[in-house]
């Protein structure tokens, strides 16, 4: 079977996206009630000790090159700048970048790079307070500027910024997100809204498509479409803005159509949920346990072996366009980003 995660469609993660915590201190309207969720309790929580030995066996005996912390927000998980120091103490060195909502990155930016983060992607969906104030139920626009600016202070480049647009919120506000990500350096990515919100109220029909954003944005400016070979594995299509980078006033924006346009050919990635449970994709309905097969007292190459079955098993595609797709169970939130 070899050492790789290689599935039957013959494609290989090495890119792991690592849940912190399913909790937040956001409730964003798409994804999360107001009144929260029933969090996992704190004893099926993966350990610091299980973590950093997980991520051990991925990138020693299963060729993961990159691990993404996620959540919920990752940020809130006690001891997080621990976490990551002993991440980027593994040999090989996986690269690490995380996705946060940015209110505690203000306070966590240096600690972080410091101890050895290598970038960021922060959630922003809106340049308006007010706006932010009713996507988010709660009043932290400034904490989250304020958190970005720390970000690049620190080093953590390049900072990505994903945005998810919903029709009659926040829509209007395309051009502008792009023009004043431009001007600061940030790369934008547009997120098409993905049938993941705990109250499944998720509709097709009222999702704002990668179509629309870039008709919004060719309108404002120049877009050049910079191809497969420069996208590679990446969810992201990309596109030159006004000449690209080098170009006065110029950059790249990204355009990650989960939806209408499905990446799942080249898909690199493996998931590992905040309390031990692999998933092949953001849409499997089925997870592995290896938080049972830790504390059973296994050891890392039967950790390694049951995870290779796992993503051996990965579907051709998640299906999220086909008559008898079925949301998953587990929320965003719960699943990690």
């Amino acid at each position: 079977m070899g050492t790789a995660l290689t599935d039957h469609f013959g494609r290989t993660a090495t890119d792991l996206r690592l849940s912190l915590t399913d909790r937040c201190d956001l409730r964003c309207t798409y994804c999360m009630p107001a009144e929260g969720l029933p969090w996992l309790p704190r004893p099926d929580m993966l350990t610091d000790e299980e973590i950093i030995r997980l991520v051990r066996v991925a990138v020693t005996r299963l060729g993961i090159r990159e691990v993404r912390l996620t959540g919920g927000e990752p940020l809130i998980r006690p001891g997080i700048v621990g976490i990551v120091a002993r991440l980027a103490a593994l040999r090989p060195r996986p690269v690490i970048s995380v996705t946060t909502n940015a209110v505690s990155l203000e306070r966590l930016a240096a600690p972080l790079a410091e101890a050895g983060l290598d970038r960021v992607n922060v959630s922003l969906d809106t340049l308006d307070p007010d706006t932010f104030k009713t996507l988010t139920r709660r009043d932290k626009h400034a904490r989250v500027l304020a958190g970005i600016e720390a970000a690049v202070l620190a080093g953590l480049l390049p900072v990505k910024i994903n945005t998810v647009l919903m029709r009659g919120v926040n829509d209007h506000e395309a051009p502008a997100l792009l023009r004043w990500c431009l001007e600061r350096g940030y790369e934008l990515r547009f997120i098409e809204q993905m049938p993941l919100d705990a109250q499944h109220g998720w509709d097709r029909a009222v999702m704002v498509s990668a179509a629309e954003i870039l008709d919004w944005l060719s309108r404002a400016f120049v877009l050049e479409p910079e191809g497969e070979a420069v996208r590679g594995a990446a969810p992201a299509e990309t596109w030159l803005v006004n000449g690209g980078p080098a170009a006065s006033g110029g950059g790249r924006v990204g355009v990650i159509a989960s939806v209408t346009r499905p990446f799942c050919a080249a898909c690199d990635r493996t998931r590992l949920t905040a309390d031990g449970q692999v998933r092949t994709c953001l849409f499997a309905r089925e997870e592995t346990d290896l938080r049972g097969l830790l504390r059973s007292g296994a050891d890392d190459e039967e950790v390694a072996a049951v995870w290779r079955v796992a993503m051996l098993g990965k579907k051709a595609a998640a299906g999220i366009g086909e008559p008898g797709f079925v949301q998953p169970g587990r929320p965003m939130s719960a699943i990690g980003g």
